[in-house]
């Protein structure tokens, strides 16, 4: 067994303007000052790497690894979670993602997806040169605006939904299935892979395709009510990467799940710092280790309270003193009688 990597802390969130907050590696000797090992680096329009010259140029991939390395950080994943949700946008969203997106290609959906799909396929080719495992990224959503059964579905429409999905990650997956890398979809509201059955119903559409894994946070099981350990014990062999966000649930006779349509702090489900929120994390990390978890333990921090340098700050020692470093023996050895084959025989009276 294998213990879990960390502490690690996703970049998105920590990227503005001013230094040291505008550079990965300016952002990498903030982060190793904290106490992390390793770096979610997001990647995209205004991202921190270049997926196109990742997959293209060994010698960039190595300088950005070796300048990381020189400060005692690695890179536990590259993300495409803005470009992975615009391999399948609904017509609704069309305009607000647009955002996500260069500007040669905004207002033009197909060629916006074909962008998209482009850029995740690189990040596959970048994830194998830099010696990565795992890649973390959304479903993107077609879906979405008919989750809820209000007016009626016509028959048929989720189905097609879910095939024409599948249609557009199959061969995206196929590139990571060539480069060795597992594509893990972080289960999120507002993805059509949203929980353990939207889940299972992309799976079937893709065959049961060996790279199409998982992205677990926890923070998104709360807000939707789900038993996020449940999940671990149906899903652990897909479980290849881990956000640590921490979250709280606390409904009202005046609003609940769906949340009102209010902001962050007033929304009864809301995201919060590591601690300050519901998630039982050392019941999630006991599970991770039981189950053998390869990956890295990575902070994402996203609070509506918490200035998030204090997140941060707190976030590294939190992940570290949840991390089980997994035994090499069982703890009742001392207590074994060293019975052979021929002595279990004789205990059973045969």
């Amino acid at each position: 067994m294998k213990t879990l990597k960390g502490p690690g802390i996703f970049l998105a969130q920590f990227m503005r303007p001013e230094p040291p907050f505008d550079r990965l590696e300016t952002l990498a000797d903030w982060a190793a000052g904290l106490g992390y090992v390793g770096l979610q680096i997001p990647t995209g329009v205004g991202g921190l790497f270049d997926v196109e010259k990742g997959a293209e140029s060994q010698a960039y991939c190595d300088d950005v690894r070796g300048m990381l390395a020189d400060k005692g950080l690695a890179i536990t994943e590259l993300s495409t979670h803005l470009q992975g949700q615009l391999v399948a946008v609904h017509p609704a969203y069309d305009e607000l993602f647009d955002g996500f997106a260069p500007p040669e290609v905004r207002g033009k959906p197909k060629a916006r997806q074909e962008w998209a799909a482009a850029q995740v396929k690189a990040a596959a080719r970048a994830s194998q040169r830099l010696g990565l495992t795992a890649h973390a990224t959304f479903s993107g959503a077609l879906a979405w605006p008919y989750f809820y059964p209000w007016p009626q579905r016509p028959a048929g429409l989720i189905e097609e939904a879910f095939a024409e999905l599948g249609r557009r990650w199959k061969p995206i997956l196929d590139v990571f299935d060539e480069c060795g890398v597992d594509a893990c979809y972080e289960i999120h509201p507002g993805e059509d892979l949203h929980d353990g059955a939207t889940y299972e119903r992309f799976l079937d559409e893709v065959k049961g395709h060996p790279r199409a894994c998982l992205l677990f946070d926890p923070s998104h099981f709360v807000l939707q009510q789900l038993d996020y350990l449940d999940f671990i014990d149906r899903y652990h062999d897909r479980i290849r990467a881990f956000h640590v966000k921490d979250a709280e649930f606390r409904p009202t006779g005046r609003s609940g799940v769906y949340g009102g349509y209010q902001g962050w702090v007033d929304r009864p489900g809301r995201f919060r710092s590591l601690g300050d929120g519901q998630v039982d994390f050392g019941a999630i990390f006991s599970k991770l280790a039981a189950y053998d978890y390869p990956g890295w333990a990575v902070l994402e921090w996203e609070c509506a309270l918490k200035h998030p340098e204090d997140g941060a700050a707190e976030g590294a020692p939190f992940i570290r003193d949840h991390i089980i470093r997994v035994t090499e023996r069982a703890f009742d050895d001392f207590a074994g009688s060293g019975a052979d084959a021929a002595a279990n025989r004789r205990l059973l009276g045969l």
